[in-house]
């Protein structure tokens, strides 16, 4: 079987914030742009020089237990700040007012995300990947 995800490629994005703001545009009832609806949230460390866009990902209930660092090139990151997981220690991905968790829909069916299309730094790609049926029901 085949899916479809967005993969991200952190060299190429530059912190701009593109797909923030088209992804909420797209979940907006109203039209406005509102970062709180974004299923894609950009974490900059200016200092050194990193953008990474995260993807929002399911729910979970539970507080992290698995707190570690994480090494990509020569920096040093928390896990915590790479987790995709809408949590009760993380106030990231959860719809203002209602509190309802926000996960990646890929903008509808068929899959047409908004922050793809707007990523004009190629960061974001919409791919197919192979899933074997176990994973697909999962």
């Amino acid at each position: 079987m085949v899916r479809k995800e967005i993969r991200i490629d952190i060299e190429k994005c530059t912190g701009c914030r593109h797909c923030e703001l088209f992804c909420s545009l797209k979940h907006s009832e109203e039209g406005v742009v509102n970062p709180k609806l974004s299923r894609i949230r950009v974490f900059s460390d200016f200092d050194r020089e990193l953008a990474i866009p995260i993807i929002s990902g399911p729910y979970t209930d539970a507080k992290c237990t698995s707190k570690y660092n994480i090494i990509m090139g020569e920096k040093e990151y928390e896990s915590c700040l790479l987790c995709r997981a809408a949590c009760p220690i993380r106030p990231f991905f959860f719809e203002p007012g209602t509190e309802v968790p926000l996960k990646c829909d890929l903008c509808g069916e068929p899959p047409d995300p908004a922050c793809v299309k707007w990523c004009v730094h190629g960061a974001l790609k919409l791919v197919e990947v192979e899933v074997e049926e176990s994973e697909e029901s999962a």
